[in-house]
């Protein structure tokens, strides 16, 4: 058998792509599929469930790369003729068909790809060339958004296997015809070549493509997890300090990799003034929106019940006083999380100019401390510290 093809059967480098491929999107939805229904409320859980991500992220990636290849090759080869060109709606549908399955062997991994990139931690691809992408930010919009055209994309793949299938087997056993044939090992010609239009089908497939996109978008497929998560409305506080600009930043380790995200809704009430010597200087009460948490790929598993439980607990609090001694500055108080209230020490720098100031500080924080994540009581899938950041500028109120 030849390896190209010719105008009446096909090569055996188009039948091995076309075999592979098969292989490739038989194991890798299925794999995501039941990975995504995994539960991970084990330590032992979530380690197999970020091995079935990991695998079907890399038979995924792998598949990209076979798709291309094989559409390079297609575009080098003669693609036989259908065997009944008389039949024309039939043969529209099946133009539509083949280039929905060539698009979508596209459009499904690399959106998965790009989602992977652009958000952080859990299941990495099983590869040498690190997780990231080119031009590819870390984002928790464009996660969000690429995710959610991954689950659109994989959908139109999905029904456009179906119907290949279907199409293939009405070929073979109502009409009786070599279609199939021409396709399975050994050498089978069949078919009398004849102009066809492709650019009809392939718009139509554009359309199909946009089409499920709306559809994605009217369910709110593409909505972040801030989106959809309970996120506590924080009343505004009238402070001494008005809070400009500031980050609250964490990092947690899981399975050896560091993790970072930020809190994007907090107030905090401040009380401050310049004194001499050591002793306090004001106080602080801030209140958190857990659910304004965003974690990479974790932010899910963090709000969960085993971990912030941000449907029960939905802001946490801390309250200290500002303290000063010979070696600088501490916050000395407590932070409350899902209603656990644990003392705290936190050292951070200081700088006035006039009423502007600026405050940076770090704290190391036991998640056990505060009941998080009880059900992973070892490190060897979610480390116990937790590393939390906070940088503000504030200036005096009138």
């Amino acid at each position: 058998m030849s390896a190209s093809n010719t105008a009446r059967s096909y090569g055996s480098v188009t039948k091995t792509f076309h075999w592979l491929t098969v292989l490739l999107i038989l194991t890798a939805i299925p794999l995501g599929i039941i990975a995504n229904g995994l539960p991970y409320d084990t330590s032992e859980a979530l380690a197999f469930k970020a091995f079935l991500f990991s695998m079907h992220k890399t038979v995924g990636i792998t598949a990209f790369f076979l798709a291309l290849a094989r559409i390079v090759w297609a575009l080098s080869q003669p693609k036989p003729a259908g065997l009944h060109p008389e039949r024309r709606a039939e043969s529209f549908l099946a133009e539509l068909v083949h280039w929905l399955l060539y698009g979508s062997l596209l459009l499904v991994p690399i959106t998965g790809w790009i989602h992977h990139a652009s958000t952080a931690g859990f299941a990495p691809i099983w590869w040498p060339f690190g997780q990231n992408l080119p031009l590819v930010p870390k984002s928790e919009t464009l996660a969000a958004l690429t995710a959610g055209l991954h689950i659109v994309f994989e959908r139109v793949l999905v029904v456009s296997i179906l119907l290949h299938v279907i199409g293939a087997l009405k070929h073979h056993f109502i009409d009786k015809d070599d279609t199939l044939r021409r396709m399975l090992p050994g050498k089978t010609e069949a078919g009398t070549p004849h102009a066809s239009n492709k650019t009809v089908p392939l718009v139509a497939a554009v359309v199909v493509w946009f089409g499920a996109m709306g559809i994605g978008s009217a369910l709110g497929i593409y909505n972040s997890h801030s989106e959809i998560a309970p996120v506590a409305e924080l009343e505004e506080v009238q402070s001494d300090w008005t809070v400009n600009s500031g980050t609250l930043a964490l990092s947690i380790t899981q399975f050896g990799s560091e993790v970072s995200g930020s809190f994007e809704d907090w107030t905090a009430d401040i009380t401050y003034a310049e004194q001499e010597g050591p002793g306090s200087h004001g106080s602080v009460t801030a209140i958190i929106s857990i659910g304004s948490l965003t974690l990479g790929s974790v932010t899910g598993q963090a709000l969960g019940p085993d971990f912030f439980n941000a449907e029960a607990h939905p802001t946490a609090e801390f309250n200290a006083e500002l303290m000063f001694q010979a070696d600088g500055y501490t916050a000395e108080g407590t932070l409350s999380i899902r209603g656990n209230a644990v003392p705290v020490v936190m050292p951070f720098d200081l700088s006035v100019d006039g009423n502007e100031a600026t405050m940076s500080g770090r704290l190391t924080l036991d998640r056990r401390d505060f009941k998080i994540g009880d059900n992973m009581p070892d490190e060897s899938s979610l480390a116990f510290g937790v590393a939390v950041n906070i940088d503000l500028t504030a200036t005096r109120s009138p």
